[in-house]
């Protein structure tokens, strides 16, 4: 799977996403490694969603992993706190509000 597939992938899981209670702006940059390689961004931002294929320097926290574990986050399949827990996800950054990414996937 190509880099731009990986993104539009993403935003096709996310475009029914509800963020519209988060009242607060969350940047996350999303690191994939391997297959695929590079960096977009999620940011939630006046109760709207965007995600862009570009880093983002002013970011809450990035994520790190492989596109299989964030297909696998993202699909529910995998717990995001296990992933991490595991080590087959790094995260670097605001914990906190990296948390806060379960709230809308």
């Amino acid at each position: 799977m190509t880099y731009e597939q990986i993104v539009e992938k993403v935003r096709k899981q996310f475009k029914n996403a509800d963020v519209s209670k988060l009242n607060e702006h969350l940047a996350y940059q999303f690191n994939i490694e391997g297959e695929g390689e590079g960096a977009f961004y999620v940011e939630v931002k006046d109760g709207q969603l965007f995600i862009e294929p570009y880093e983002y320097y002013d970011r809450d926290c990035i994520f790190i992993c492989n596109s299989d574990v964030l297909f696998k986050m993202i699909s529910g399949k995998l717990d995001p706190v296990h992933a991490f827990t595991v080590g087959k996800l790094k995260v670097e950054g605001d914990l906190g509000k990296a948390l806060k990414l379960k709230e809308f996937i």
